[in-house]
C-alpha cells in the first residue's frame, strides 16, 4: 500500500513538473520527420496482464515493419537523431508516468518486457511466458527503473535480466526503491542509459 501511494504521489508530481519537457520533446520529434510523437507497445504487467506502455517515439516510423519486435541495440540504425538523446537520458520513457499513475507500472520493479521479442544475441523470438522464472517475476508490478536497468549491461539477455529481477523480488523494500531511483537520476544526468558498459560498481550486490 505504501509503494502504491508513493507511486501515485510521485507520478502526479512528475506529470505536473515535466509538462514543459513534454512540449519540447513533442515539438522536436514532430519537427524531425513529421511522424507520430508517441509510440505504444504491448507489455506484460503484474500477473501476466498485457497493457499498453506509452513512450515518446525514438525510432523511425514503422521501425519494426517486416521484422517484428526486436530488442534495440546500443547503436541501432532505426533510432532518430532526437531519439538518441531521448534514449541515452531515458526521456523517451517519460510518458510512462501515465502508466505508473494508472497502476500498470511502479517506479521500481522488473522491466516491463514485451510478450514476444527477438534477442539481439541470437535473433530468436521467444515468449517471456516460456521462461520458468516468469511466474515469480510477474508477482510484482514492472518498474520504470529497477536493479537490472541500473546495474545490468545494455545488451543483457532476458535470462540474465531475470536473475537481477528475482534478486530484487527477494530483497525489495522502500529504501532500496529510493536508492535505485536516486541512481537512475544519476544515470540520466550522465546520459549513460544506452552504454554497453557497467553503469555502477556491483560489488555490494550478489545476483
Amino acid at each position: 500500500m505504501i509503494k502504491r501511494a508513493f507511486d501515485i504521489f510521485l507520478s502526479s508530481l512528475g506529470l505536473f513538473f515535466s509538462f514543459p519537457l513534454w512540449l519540447l520533446f513533442s515539438f522536436a520529434i514532430r519537427l524531425e520527420d513529421r511522424g507520430p510523437i508517441f509510440y505504444s507497445q504491448d507489455r506484460v504487467g503484474k500477473d501476466g496482464r498485457i497493457f499498453k506502455a506509452i513512450k515518446f517515439r525514438s525510432m523511425i516510423p514503422d521501425a519494426e515493419k517486416g521484422i517484428g519486435p526486436v530488442q534495440a541495440e546500443e547503436s541501432d540504425s532505426r533510432v532518430t537523431k532526437i531519439g538518441k538523446i531521448l534514449r541515452v537520458t531515458a526521456m523517451d520513457e517519460l510518458p510512462q508516468l501515465v502508466n505508473i499513475f494508472k497502476g500498470d507500472m511502479s517506479f521500481v520493479g522488473p522491466r516491463a518486457l514485451r510478450p514476444k521479442e527477438k534477442e539481439v544475441q541470437d535473433n530468436v523470438s521467444k515468449s517471456i511466458f516460456d521462461f520458468p522464472e516468469f511466474s515469480l517475476r510477474s508477482k510484482v508490478r514492472p518498474g520504470l527503473t529497477g536493479i537490472a536497468q541500473v546495474f545490468g549491461m545494455r545488451n543483457l539477455t532476458r535470462q540474465g535480466k531475470f536473475k537481477y529481477d528475482l534478486w530484487y523480488i527477494e530483497n525489495q523494500g522502500f529504501f532500496l526503491d529510493l536508492y535505485l531511483i536516486l541512481l537512475s537520476f544519476l544515470v540520466t544526468l550522465k546520459a549513460k542509459w544506452e552504454t554497453g558498459e557497467d553503469k555502477f560498481n556491483r560489488k555490494n550486490f550478489t545476483f
